[in-house]
């Protein structure tokens, strides 16, 4: 899948990698660049054209496919977390919360883009996801839930749209300096750095991108002895 000429919907586009990628879109030569969110006068960037999405709702889904029934590329980018653990008492109604827009969000985009790409020659779905895919330590309990069963959804979707030609990336990361992240004093990665490894992939026809250091080890430890998603023994 190439950028260049490309028509892009980005869900989520107004802030952290979101934004990032709208504006490594627009420096790679993409024709148009739909910029998505709930609230379209958030954003900003210039030579976007913005767009009301809120991926919960399907008529604002259906809407969109609509009004974007010219893309190429879509990346499902939105997405929410909130810490704490399962057995927190507000536990099931903050993953209910959570699952809503980081898996269901994320299909409902799918479902409604993917005969869109299917007109356009194939075209291809970059799905962010995350590290946590793979890890869950009871922190972010209900992302990272959210997470696993989005991997699951970008894998089944690269299966249901081989025939069409669609390519599907699945985007992996560790931690990145966004809102979502603000309270971690961890090391991040950019925005800016993930986004380009992400479209270097892209570009290059990869299924999955592994964006940082991190990302890479946790993904080879999977298969150790003791794999990397149980807890590590000192």
């Amino acid at each position: 899948m190439k950028i260049d000429n490309a028509v892009v919907l980005v869900t989520g586009a107004n802030r952290g990698i979101g934004l990032a990628f709208t504006q490594a879109l627009l420096a790679r030569g993409a024709r148009k660049v739909y910029a998505a969110a709930r609230d379209p006068a958030t954003i900003t960037q210039p030579g976007v054209q913005a767009l009301k999405l809120d991926v919960n709702k399907p008529e604002d889904v259906a809407a969109a496919a609509e009004l974007a029934s010219d893309v190429t590329l879509v990346i499902n980018n939105a997405g929410i977390a909130q810490p704490g653990g399962f057995l927190a008492a507000d536990g099931e109604a903050v993953a209910r919360r959570i699952f809503e827009t980081n898996f269901f969000g994320m299909l409902r985009v799918s479902q409604a883009f993917a005969p869109i790409l299917q007109r356009h020659g194939g075209g291809a779905f970059l799905n962010v996801l995350s590290v946590a895919s793979w890890l869950n330590g009871g922190e972010l309990a209900a992302y990272s839930a959210s997470k696993s069963a989005a991997w699951s959804l970008t894998n089944a979707l690269r299966a249901e749209l081989a025939p069409q030609k669609t390519q599907v990336l699945g985007l992996h990361m560790a931690y990145v300096d966004t809102d979502l992240t603000r309270g971690f004093d961890v090391p991040k990665s950019s925005p800016e750095a993930i986004v380009e490894r992400a479209l270097d992939g892209l570009e290059s026809g990869l299924d999955e991108v592994l964006a940082d250091a991190l990302t890479e080890q946790i993904k080879l430890g999977l298969s150790a002895a003791r794999a990397s998603y149980l807890p590590q023994q000192a």
